[in-house]
């Protein structure tokens, strides 16, 4: 009877989640064609919601094909960005001479915007896909190594003493009691990397290009084509979106408690 009832609150929370994103889909919309309406906008300015939805639909295969490319450099960024935040919060949990030295490096790190490092990364990865990857990754990598370095670090002491007591050794520690506490804090960073992933990408395809949303942003400004232009943007708007609640309901999935915890 239990299990009923929330399966039957499940599903009727998904559809009340459905229902919120229409509506304010709708009154986007609305504001937009208000704008539009009220001032006057001409399209090469503010092209009409309408307009961009003919560009979405006539210009399907070419947003498609573009499109995929973004999507292969964020997700293939997402893969290293983590991967490799992910060991460096190991290394510093597990080898304090490492944490000395490396930890003052990746918060002064943040002083230079990655953003600058654009041009630097098209010099040396060249205007393939490589060099978007590695955008990707660089602007994710400090999120995910802070949000598991504190969840490592900030494990309940009486989890350790228990499992010290049972004479678990350091490993088993890490792998059955530090790991799994920190999953809900990493699982926070990752929600962040998964929202700035793609701005790393498309920034490193404004920068230097054949292919891409980012790219097809930048000629179709070059040309003038709003129109064109906006519809780009709503398709990695779209991308965006649908990644972030893709990402958050597999954490959801695989870390119930988390979700059990946050009252969820």
């Amino acid at each position: 009877m239990n299990n009923n009832r929330s399966t039957l609150t499940s599903v009727l929370s998904r559809f009340d989640s459905l229902w919120r994103l229409a509506i304010t889909i709708l009154v986007l919309l609305g504001a937009w064609q208000a704008i539009v309406t009220v001032f006057a906008m001409p399209p090469f300015i503010l092209p009409p919601p309408l307009l961009v939805f003919e560009k979405l639909i006539s210009n399907y295969s070419l947003l498609f094909n573009h499109a995929l490319i973004t999507l292969s450099e964020i997700i293939l960024g997402l893969f290293f960005g983590i991967s490799l935040g992910l060991l460096f919060a190991l290394q510093m949990l597990l080898f304090k001479p490492v944490r000395r030295w490396l930890l003052p490096v990746l918060v002064a790190s943040q002083a230079i915007p990655v953003f600058a490092l654009a041009p630097i990364l098209m010099l040396w990865f060249g205007y393939g896909m490589t060099s978007k990857v590695v955008m990707a990754a660089l602007i994710i990598f400090f999120p995910i190594t802070t949000t598991c370095f504190d969840g490592l670090r900030h494990t309940p002491t009486g989890y350790l003493d228990l499992a010290h007591t049972m004479g678990a050794n350091r490993w088993r520690q890490l792998w059955y009691i530090r790991f799994p506490a920190a999953l809900p804090t990493l699982a926070s960073g990752i929600r962040v990397a998964v929202v700035v992933a793609p701005i790393g990408a498309v920034v490193g395809e404004w920068v230097g290009s054949s292919g891409g949303l980012g790219y097809l942003m930048l000629q179709s400004n070059a040309r003038m084509q709003i129109a064109d232009m906006f519809a780009a943007l709503i398709v990695l708007a779209m991308f965006s979106i649908g990644l972030y609640y893709l990402t958050d309901r597999l954490l959801k999935r695989f870390i119930p408690w988390h979700r059990e915890s946050a009252g969820h």
